[in-house]
């Protein structure tokens, strides 16, 4: 007879312990959570990046823009038809001429049949000028003195096809793109008969339009004359002008000093001169422009610090924007007073 034996089964099967399951949980969420983040930190930089870049070109585009119109400033180039030993016109500025030249403008909308020339070839106000957009002429911006807001200039220039973009009709333009009048000067006897040219005059300061961006505006004195923005995001904008004695009448001089628009009016040492010859002294502009980011990127108030255009650091960004002051100074190539 067999026996039958009994069989035990002595191994068991068994599942995670609670402990282990605890672990497995916190491991995986741990790695979520790094990728996560990894994610999150990799998506900030990538936005702040591309903010740093629009930027940059903002702040390229308007630097671009004044430098060109600075550099400009006062272009009157004298063509040898247009003067004798005993006339010489001066396309830019009234007081320039002597002789008994009479000028017409029948060119654009905004300025009268009898065209007014203007005493300056440069002219700045720390602040806004109070009538920027409605004077006719540079001799007629009012500036109220000193302040902290944006800062505006205008300038003034003989222009054509060549240092501006002329129209498909090869007539010259304003900071807008809009057609200029010609001048028509008539001379006195013993001197060509006539002479026709453009005299650009274009202002920049900022301004806020419907988008609710500040931007860098431009009042020009072609077409309708309507100002329109150029570049949008602009913050602040300074100028402060590089100027030569007021006893120094050469025009390949070295700059003494750097002199605010209220000082270069108010400076004793060039108080001597009426007001455009003051002016007419000014031989380098700097010029800073602040940029902000459209959006808000920075993560932080820490890291959306930043120096303004008068060197000082600046902690309070509430907005969390970006922001970046960027300069270039401008000689004025063409000064010829």
């Amino acid at each position: 007879m067999k026996r039958q034996g009994n069989f035990r089964f002595h191994g068991y099967v068994r599942g995670f312990s609670l402990i282990e399951l605890m672990v497995s949980l916190t491991i995986g969420l741990i790695i979520v959570i790094s990728v996560i983040s990894a994610y999150l930190g990799s998506s900030s930089a990538a936005r702040m990046a591309e903010a740093q870049a629009r930027m940059n070109e903002d702040a390229q585009a308007a630097l671009s823009i004044l430098a060109q119109q600075i550099r400009m400033a006062g272009d009157n180039p004298l063509h040898g038809t247009d003067r004798n030993s005993s006339f010489r016109y001066n396309p830019v500025y009234s007081t320039s001429y002597v002789g008994g030249a009479t000028f017409t403008y029948p060119g654009t909308l905004t300025l009268p049949g009898t065209f007014t020339l203007s005493n300056f070839s440069i002219r700045g106000c720390d602040g806004n000028f109070s009538n920027i957009t409605a004077t006719a002429t540079l001799d007629g911006l009012a500036c109220a003195g000193t302040s902290t807001l944006p800062d505006s200039i205008a300038v003034n220039y003989e222009a054509d096809q060549f240092n501006t973009v002329a129209t498909n009709a090869g007539a010259a333009t304003d900071c807008l793109g809009n057609a200029l009048g010609t001048v028509t000067v008539t001379f006195p006897s013993g001197t060509a008969t006539t002479a026709t040219y453009a005299v650009a005059d274009n202002r920049f300061y900022l301004g806020t339009p419907t988008s609710g961006l500040p931007s860098l505006y431009c009042k020009g004195n072609g077409g309708a004359s309507t100002p329109q923005p150029l570049v949008e995001n602009v913050e602040d904008l300074q100028f402060t002008y590089g100027t030569v004695s007021a006893s120094n009448t050469s025009t390949t001089a070295t700059v003494a000093g750097y002199l605010s628009a209220y000082d270069i009016v108010n400076d004793a040492n060039l108080s001597i001169l009426p007001i455009e010859q003051r002016w007419g002294k000014v031989l380098t502009v700097r010029i800073c422009v602040l940029v902000r980011s459209e959006n808000p990127v920075a993560p932080d108030a820490n890291a959306a610090k930043y120096d303004d255009c008068q060197g000082n650091t600046n902690v309070t960004a509430p907005d969390l924007r970006l922001r970046r002051a960027y300069t270039s100074t401008v000689v004025l190539r063409n000064r010829r007073r």
